[in-house]
């Protein structure tokens, strides 16, 4: 069995390496079941200055579930098992919960995490190759998205840059590295515990709630 899949993703690759940019977003996807990577994030401002930068680690199982870990400049958890989403601020030592109810297809996340049916909820456009990297952009067909379009870079057959442009000039950049496919994972890596018993919980997100969440799972 695992010398089927292997062969089904080295396909995929090999498929993948001739081919432009969205064709390279379908082969990762259909290859891509599960993922974990280390990644480094950059907010700009619309004169392109850095507001806010950040790294830590993420990984995702299909369909629908993931998990983000912002380790720098201070600790925030982010889980979601397809039918809720947690946000763990540990500095104010506060929990997040809101109901996902099918809205995670139409967010960024949907591009790694969500379904297979991409083009459902996105129109997507190669948009050429800078510095040995292919992009393209996926405009949210949601005219409600917080977002005007997503950039995907992809260096070879593996995602290298996702870039998330808002409706006021600002971007969020997240570089990934160390991207392992289809790994070996815990059956809790969804699960979400506080690490802190007496963290206070709140039924819904607004502006107070949680400093920074990826925007990647804004729904």
């Amino acid at each position: 069995m695992r010398l089927i899949v292997a062969l089904i993703g080295l396909s995929f690759a090999l498929a993948a390496q001739a081919a432009g940019p969205i064709e390279k977003l379908q082969a990762f996807v259909a290859a891509t079941q599960s993922a974990r990577a280390n990644f480094s994030q950059k907010v700009l401002d619309n004169k392109g200055k850095t507001v806010q930068a950040s790294d830590g680690k993420l990984v995702f199982s299909r369909p629908g579930k993931f998990r983000w870990e912002y380790q720098k400049p201070y600790e925030q958890l982010i889980v979601g098992d397809g039918q809720k989403l947690w946000i763990y601020d540990q500095d104010l030592n506060q929990v997040t919960a809101k109901k996902l109810d099918g809205a995670l297809e139409s967010s960024p996340a949907a591009l790694l995490a969500g379904s297979n049916e991409i083009e459902t909820y996105y129109n997507l456009a190669a948009s050429g190759t800078k510095n040995g990297v292919d992009w393209l952009d996926a405009f949210p067909k949601n005219k409600d998205s917080m977002f005007e379009k997503v950039r995907m870079g992809f260096r070879g057959t593996n995602l290298d840059t996702m870039e998330l442009y808002d409706h006021l000039g600002q971007v969020t950049q997240i570089r990934f590295s160390g991207i392992q496919r289809n790994p070996k994972l815990a059956p809790d890596t969804f699960s979400f515990t506080s690490r802190n018993p007496a963290a206070r919980y709140r039924a819904h997100c607004d502006t107070k709630c949680a400093r920074s969440p990826s925007p990647m799972t804004a729904v």
